[in-house]
């Protein structure tokens, strides 16, 4: 499957060539444009239980299209649906959790479906579910602003703020924590921190959600019932 990344990584849009009869599986919503040799199948993929658990724990669609290419090479465009950038990981009988709205495109042999985080995530932006995609071939994760690439080697710590993760390679242990003391936490403005131990790969981006609406927010006017109400 040959692909390439354009316009990143403010406003990334990934170009994708499926060979004569190769499938990719996206995100409900992600298509922008395909060449006529590509035809698209929608379905709940896994069944309905594990599509409700998918867009209910995991923040997707219920359901998912697969592109498939027929008759020859088959282009096709897809796009996140938040400003940023698009990574690709080859991923290698292998599990990558991916945080709720970033997971945009992957290989049919794929498995995405939800798993229970434990208490440890119950603080943090991902909730008590985490999105699980594992299996083998290609994956393709979205962000808000731009990705960064970490990778932690045995026994390493890195700290990230919740509202920063992007994905996260299994091997890599994490627990969610207050960022310093209680002063810090309520004051400094950095809510709550993940902690990540390697080995393994961790992927951030430069802009947080949640800190955007936080600035947002209070510079919507508000309509108040009188003004609703003369």
């Amino acid at each position: 499957m040959r692909h390439d990344i354009e316009s990143g990584p403010a406003y990334s849009l990934l170009n994708v060539t499926l060979e004569d009869g190769e499938e990719i599986r996206a995100e409900g919503g992600a298509m922008v444009s395909h060449g006529e040799n590509v035809s698209m199948d929608t379905n709940a993929t896994g069944g309905f239980l594990t599509s409700l658990r998918r867009s209910v724990f995991g923040g997707e669609s219920f359901f998912q299209n697969t592109f498939a290419a027929s008759g020859g090479e088959g282009d096709l465009t897809l796009a996140p649906p938040l400003p940023g950038d698009v990574a690709h990981e080859d991923l290698s009988d292998e599990t990558v959790y991916v945080q709720s709205g970033s997971y945009v495109a992957g290989d049919t042999g794929l498995d995405v479906d939800t798993e229970f985080g434990g208490a440890k995530t119950f603080f943090g932006s991902e909730g008590l579910f985490l999105l699980r995609v594992s299996g083998s071939g290609p994956l393709f994760v979205s962000s808000y602003g731009a990705i960064k690439a970490v990778d932690l080697s045995d026994g390493e710590s890195y700290t990230v703020d919740t509202g920063h993760i992007v994905a996260f390679e299994a091997s890599a242990d994490f627990a969610v924590r207050r960022v310093a003391g209680l002063k810090s936490t309520i004051l400094s403005g950095e809510g709550l921190v993940c902690r990540f131990e390697g080995p393994g790969r961790v992927w951030l981006q430069t802009r947080s959600p949640d800190a955007f609406l936080s600035w947002l927010l209070p510079k919507i006017p508000q309509t108040t019932y009188a003004n609703n109400n003369p």
